[in-house]
């Protein structure tokens, strides 16, 4: 709190003095036009970021669903995959469950990307939540 006013006191007893030279309109605009470029370049990142989360979704989704299609489809007592071992019992016991292996990999997989979507949005929105706040800070 003292802080606080200390630093208003400290602004208060500045008194700037601005000029029409040319030189401080130059250097106003200079500084303006960076901050123009700034605020473009972060609504180009933020569009990207869209973008880029929405093709993910869309192709895991896609992905996720012809996984999910192959399973149901393919017959029951047909392993997903084989290693043709018999002598391994770890890799015995993989080819045997390859179907449960398979689905549980795959459910995994698309929890953490609707997990990792729905955490993006959420950064999008709090970035452009504290960059509103800024422009209004302005």
């Amino acid at each position: 709190m003292n802080k606080d006013k200390a630093l208003e006191e400290l602004f208060l007893t500045q008194k700037p003095h601005f000029n029409d030279s040319e030189a401080f309109m130059t250097s106003l605009t200079q500084h303006l036009d960076a901050v123009e470029y700034i605020k473009q370049y972060q609504q180009a990142i933020i569009r990207r970021s869209k973008m880029a989360i929405v093709v993910a979704f869309v192709a895991g989704f896609v992905v996720g669903g012809i996984s999910i299609a192959y399973l149901l489809t393919s017959p029951t007592d047909v392993p997903i995959f084989n290693f043709d071992t018999h002598n391994i019992f770890f890799l015995e016991w993989l080819c045997d469950n390859s179907r449960l292996v398979t689905v549980s990999t795959i459910s995994l997989l698309m929890i953490f990307g609707i997990t990792s979507f729905i955490s993006n949005i959420q950064e999008i929105m709090s970035l452009r939540q504290s960059l509103q706040h800024r422009r209004i800070g302005l």
